[in-house]
């Protein structure tokens, strides 16, 4: 029989295995909160108290998949975005507070209209959710290619309550879309040149490559997506792309080149980094 662990015991097993990760800490604190129920504020309260064998065994095997690679998002099946809680896993790319930006700007300029929203490469559903839930008066159409993503966005929308304003369609881009008068189009597609996939870190590789591979020059989609986009929209609708922090100036160019867009501009994340262009589509 082995002597008891308490909080303590583990919080200096996390930091000594997870050593290398700049966020030891934080790591560890989320997976003694998704192990044990704890909150982080309780953390402190409880550090003595003694812990059951299994539970032991629970944390320590989630902190060997993070060790390993994995990420905490992917071994807790939990992200927050929008302050809004959505399941991950290996099917969909982790959300990130960076595309909080795009979320915020489509807000910022439709939530008191009635308004139709396409999203494109919508993932974990993320984007889609989040719109559905803070623009009262709209109705989404979310599509991807992957039919297990789809699967995921769905169990998303019925978590955050919004399952009645969203139509899911599994969809290579346009393929499957129908309905032709959207007021919104949006989308993180995937915009990784294809050959810095193999330098990317160990837990960006665990998600799935087909939501992050944009070609050979990273530009496959948008440029799939700027050629189709104005078949989609209504008088005056807008285009709003997520962009990788060197891909403005791209974007920017393949809109102005397509006769179809004007009033193109560029806002960038907390970073400062480039992290988002929109267009209106021309009468």
């Amino acid at each position: 029989m082995r002597g008891y662990m308490n909080i303590k015991d583990l919080m200096f097993y996390g930091k000594e295995q997870l050593s290398e990760n700049a966020d030891a800490i934080i790591i560890i604190k989320i997976l003694i909160n998704h192990v044990f129920k704890i909150t982080k504020e309780q953390i402190v309260t409880k550090l003595d108290e003694e812990l059951c064998d299994s539970d032991v065994d629970l944390f320590k095997k989630a902190v060997q998949k993070v060790k390993n690679g994995i990420p905490v998002q992917y071994v807790t099946n939990h992200q927050e975005f929008m302050n809004l809680n959505f399941y991950v896993d290996e099917n969909v790319l982790i959300p990130q507070p960076d595309t909080e930006i795009v979320v915020e700007e489509i807000i910022n300029q439709f939530k008191d209209k009635n308004c139709k929203i396409l999203d494109l490469c919508t993932g974990s559903g993320a984007i889609a959710i989040s719109l559905a839930k803070y623009i009262e008066n709209s109705t989404i159409v979310a599509s991807d290619i992957s039919s297990k993503a789809i699967q995921v966005a769905k169990l998303n929308a019925e978590k955050n309550l919004v399952h009645k304003k969203i139509e899911f369609i599994e969809s290579d881009l346009f393929e499957n879309i129908n309905k032709k008068d959207f007021d919104v189009i949006v989308s993180n597609p995937p915009y990784i040149k294809s050959k810095e996939i193999d330098s990317l870190s160990k837990e960006v590789k665990c998600e799935p490559h087909i939501a992050l591979d944009g070609g050979e020059d990273g530009l496959l989609f948008y440029k799939a997506i700027i050629e189709k986009s104005h078949n989609y929209l209504n008088k005056n609708g807008k285009l709003f792309l997520e962009i990788g922090y060197n891909q403005k100036e791209d974007v920017k160019k393949l809109l102005s080149e397509n006769n179809n867009f004007y009033n193109i501009y560029s806002k960038k994340d907390l970073g400062q980094n480039d992290r988002i262009v929109v267009a209106e589509k021309r009468d």
